[in-house]
């Protein structure tokens, strides 16, 4: 089973090159959708958040205040540190389940990792072959602010708080430009899928050289 990571930064297409390989058989497993559901009411990770940070990080209902939550680490490193160490070996956890499902249900599936977070916490894993989405940081910002609604200040802030282009594009196996029309992107996606297990055999001969 090939374990494939897609990364990129925040309003790379990420998620548009995640359903392309979706429509061409890969397995997503979604990072972010991984880290809810670990959140979830009664859960151990919920119980801790709200042991570290307040009661007041849920809600009526029980369920976490994602916003309250942001807003209360965003841009404090050691909040952030401490959420991550509640947060991280649980989303680790599952996401290995998840993998060993998907290897269990058909031994010759492509695993993709949908994990933004991939340079931070995430980059010493075995991964088979590391794609990342990559557009400049001032067309991120641009569709941050034309697409999400985003204020220029806060699209700078989110771009800021994640690995630089720099750090994603050096630990890249492939990297897929989506700076262009969305027919390019998916054309790159396609020739990616073709030829998987070249770019997979590439990898591992550069890492045994």
């Amino acid at each position: 089973m090939p374990l494939v990571a897609l990364t990129g930064g925040i309003a790379s297409g990420k998620s548009t090159i995640a359903r392309r390989l979706a429509e061409h058989g890969a397995v997503i497993v979604d990072a972010d959708q991984l880290v809810r559901d670990v959140q979830q009411p009664g859960s151990r990770v919920l119980a801790a958040i709200a042991a570290e940070f307040g009661e007041r990080m849920l809600r009526t209902d029980g369920s976490l205040d994602r916003a309250a939550l942001g807003a209360r680490v965003f841009g404090d490193e050691a909040a952030v540190a401490q959420l991550n160490a509640i947060v991280h070996p649980a989303v680790r956890a599952e996401s290995a389940r998840r993998f060993a499902e998907a290897l269990a249900d058909d031994p010759a599936t492509v695993v993709v990792y949908d994990v933004p977070l991939l340079v931070e916490a995430r980059v010493g894993d075995p991964w088979e072959l590391v794609i990342v989405a990559h557009a400049p940081a001032d067309v991120r910002r641009r569709r941050l602010v034309e697409l999400r609604g985003m204020s220029g200040s806060d699209a700078d802030a989110r771009i800021a708080s994640q690995a630089s282009d720099e750090d994603r594009l050096a630990v890249a196996d492939v990297v897929i430009d989506t700076d262009g029309a969305l027919e390019d992107t998916l054309r790159q996606v396609d020739e990616v899928w073709q030829r998987l297990n070249e770019h997979i055999a590439a990898r591992a001969a550069a890492s045994e050289a």
